[in-house]
């Protein structure tokens, strides 16, 4: 099964079309549709000394070419010209353009996955767009919810809470919303990754998961209620254990994913693991979409130093889970 996937480039200023051309040569398929402006591409060649062959699509349903160093673009005008390294808001309506028409083209059936690159959610607020991130951005759009899931080929760690301020995450944090997206990250994991009966595994909120009602009363009057909900519902969970000692070898030998309260709680855990093979994927959307876990770098763009370890990653998790789940 050939699967085809729309590739977004992110921010035009940033390292997404440097690393678009540096993959070129080898992990860049027939299969794989790069939505973004041609010109970049081109123009970030000529500056890395690499050539690359582009075949612009007239639409989304046009012929794909293969061959050394073939780009197949589905091309989304610039608003205005680019400047490698800087980025600028004028741009945003193109950024939030590419991942728009990615994520149509999955619903569409058009793709069956998409990879998206690391887009700035200041400049695209300065550029008119209240966006806090790709998973909020998505949910939007496929109108559902969504669910941040970073993951290695050691490790899957799941966000209750996500772009919000530390001082918000309790506030946040209730029984409802807790079994909504358990319930969530058991689904998907089922019906996109085969496991067939998940174990997940809760962090609590507070320190030493509040210490019996010592150090905080989420843990009592929210998190386990949630829990004991949940597993009436046959749900193999377990929890809430302190997140300072969640991820021991213990813990993530046995359980499938580990649930974490908010942004910082897991996210540090994971890309101190293996930053360059971690990638992020949106569970509860009706399309599959996988993302590189790093930023824009634009003190990288133009310099050749830039590594793509995370991009191949991330298209080799979109492959395996649209392979999964048809």
């Amino acid at each position: 099964m050939s699967i085809k996937i729309a590739i977004t480039i992110g921010d035009p200023g940033g390292i997404g079309p440097d690393i678009c051309v540096m993959m070129a040569e080898k992990y860049l398929k027939k299969n794989h549709v790069v939505i973004t402006d041609p010109q970049l591409l081109i123009d970030s060649s000529k500056k890395l000394n690499r050539k690359v062959f582009i075949n612009i699509l007239k639409n989304i349903d046009d012929t794909l070419k293969s061959g050394k160093c073939v780009i197949n673009v589905l091309p989304i005008k610039l608003n205005k010209k680019n400047k490698p390294g800087q980025m600028s808001p004028a741009n945003a309506s193109f950024v939030i353009n590419a991942i728009e028409t990615a994520a149509k083209g999955c619903l569409n059936n058009n793709f069956h996955s998409m990879v998206t690159g690391p887009i700035s959610k200041s400049i695209l607020n300065r550029g008119g767009f209240k966006v806090s991130g790709h998973t909020e951005l998505l949910a939007k759009i496929c109108k559902s919810k969504s669910i941040m899931m970073l993951m290695n080929d050691k490790l899957k760690v799941t966000l209750q809470t996500i772009h919000i301020p530390h001082n918000k995450v309790s506030k946040q944090i209730t029984k409802e919303k807790i079994i909504e997206k358990i319930k969530i990250i058991k689904n998907d994991l089922i019906n996109k990754f085969g496991l067939k009966k998940p174990k997940i595994l809760v962090c609590g909120l507070n320190p030493h998961a509040g210490e019996e009602g010592l150090l905080g009363n989420e843990e009592i009057n929210i998190i386990k209620p949630a829990i004991q909900s949940l597993k009436k519902l046959g749900i193999h969970i377990d929890g809430p254990v302190p997140a300072d000692t969640a991820f021991i070898s213990k813990y993530i030998n046995e359980y499938d994913v580990i649930h974490t309260m908010y942004h910082d709680q897991g996210l540090p855990v994971i890309k101190y693991d293996n930053f360059s093979r971690t990638t992020n994927v949106t569970l509860g959307l009706p399309i599959i979409r996988v993302s590189v876990d790093h930023g824009t770098a634009t003190d990288l763009v133009g310099t050749g130093n830039v590594d793509i370890s995370s991009f191949i990653q991330a298209l080799k998790v979109a492959r395996d889970i649209s392979k999964s789940a048809s």
